[in-house]
């Protein structure tokens, strides 16, 4: 039985919190585009500036404290997903993490060869593969997303992945919609043909457990500020395969794992602030290590998040006017709701969500644009999407449900 999640404790950890608008205490729904920042990586952060920086390989404190603080954030980032500190990189974000390592992996493509992609992706982990596969002169394929179900169709996916693909880059989680993917089913497939599989777990870490090993990744990718940590990508690749990257780099800068993918110099203040943050997912739990703790934080995490995540749901599917797009019931899914109001520009109600009840909630095809394209959305304007992160309360829930049902109210008061 998990315990009661600890709200209030919860959201004691974090500052913004207490910010009004309007003359209300905001309500952060965009949990996907970026969480907020919990007290202890704030704390980090300052402390690391305040205290003075450096750059690498130097012979005084501040220099080796920024080594120090780079070993630890290894440790914490391997902790979280399953991996070795060693296979862990660090850079501006994902995106350009993806870039970098699909620079590097072009070299190894031949005529004749080609990749796999998904529909259901941020393009991000579309168009990082594709423009290096473009530049190889190889194919892209696509695997189709359903559009009743919001699931990826799998049932052409042995001819889709055959003996000529390289790499299979697949969510683990639909930033748009919330669709947690059959990444097992696709990662089994990729290996039968010895192709190697990237994993973009950008929307999928905030909200559950992830082994790198047990998805089977060769490359996986997230970034902490998604996960109420700073402004960092991080890169997990899996050591025998990274040692063998031949990425761009500098001809002076290191030549070993994982610093050779860390181009320049880093964002250290970010860097130092990053154990804090998993600290803070892993103070939520229980357990004799670090991992054990994580695991135990995101079983209760993911109780909390869904009971949240049910009763939105349940509310907007009352609301005739509301179009929610998701998953069935039996589909695993994130606490990720997007949805339309019929008749309403999704800009314009996000607008109004904010000046009248201080909910902040965005709207747009959050570069998930080919699911977008292929349902239509952007005819419309694109979603609203309501995120949740394990600092949104039941009373938060309640005043968007409330805030909905009034702007709908208003909108058929209007057009009468």
């Amino acid at each position: 039985m998990v315990k009661m999640f600890p709200i209030e404790e919860v959201r004691r950890q974090f500052p913004a919190l207490t910010r009004k608008y309007n003359g209300k205490l905001a309500v952060y729904m965009d949990g996907p585009g970026g969480s907020q920042a919990a007290k202890p990586v704030i704390e980090a952060m300052v402390s690391y500036m305040t205290n003075g920086g450096a750059n690498l390989h130097g012979e005084f404190p501040t220099s080796k404290e920024t080594e120090q603080y780079i070993e630890k954030a290894r440790k914490a980032a391997a902790d979280l997903v399953g991996a070795k500190p060693n296979e862990v990189a660090f850079g501006q974000n994902s995106t350009s993490l993806m870039f970098a390592v699909s620079r590097a992996l072009k070299k190894t493509w031949t005529s004749g060869d080609n990749i796999v992609v998904t529909e259901i992706d941020h393009r991000s982990n579309v168009d990082s593969w594709a423009t290096a596969a473009e530049d190889a002169g190889i194919e892209v394929r696509f695997i189709p997303v359903d559009p009743k179900t919001l699931t990826l169709d799998l049932s052409n996916l042995n001819n889709i992945i055959d003996e000529n693909t390289r790499l299979v880059a697949a969510t683990l989680a639909s930033n748009a919609v919330g669709t947690i993917t059959d990444i097992k089913t696709i990662s089994n497939r990729a290996h039968e043909v010895g192709a190697m599989l990237a994993v973009d777990a950008v929307h999928a870490v905030p909200h559950f457990l992830i082994n790198r090993d047990q998805i089977g990744a060769q490359f996986l990718f997230c970034s902490a500020y998604k996960f109420f940590g700073p402004h960092l990508g991080i890169a997990v690749i899996k050591e025998e395969v990274f040692e063998k990257l031949s990425v761009y780099k500098l001809q002076p800068a290191p030549t070993y794992i994982p610093d050779k993918l860390e181009t320049g110099t880093q964002n250290h203040e970010a860097i130092a602030a990053l154990e804090a943050g998993i600290n803070f997912i892993a103070s939520l739990g229980i357990g004799a290590t670090r991992r054990e703790k994580i695991e135990s934080a995101y079983a209760r995490m993911e109780e909390y998040e869904n009971k949240l995540a049910r009763k939105l749901r349940t509310a907007l599917e009352s609301i005739p006017e509301v179009t929610l797009y998701q998953a069935p019931e039996s589909a695993a899914k994130t606490p990720t709701i997007a949805f339309t109001i019929n008749g309403a520009d999704p800009v314009e109600v996000c607008r109004w969500l904010a000046e009248n009840y201080a909910i902040f909630i965005a709207s747009g095809d959050f570069y998930a644009s080919t699911l977008a394209e292929k349902l239509g959305i952007n005819e419309t304007g694109g979603w609203i999407r309501a995120g949740f992160a394990p600092y949104n309360s039941e009373e938060e829930i309640e005043m968007v449900i409330e805030a909905i049902q009034s702007y709908v109210k208003s909108l058929n008061i209007v057009n009468k």
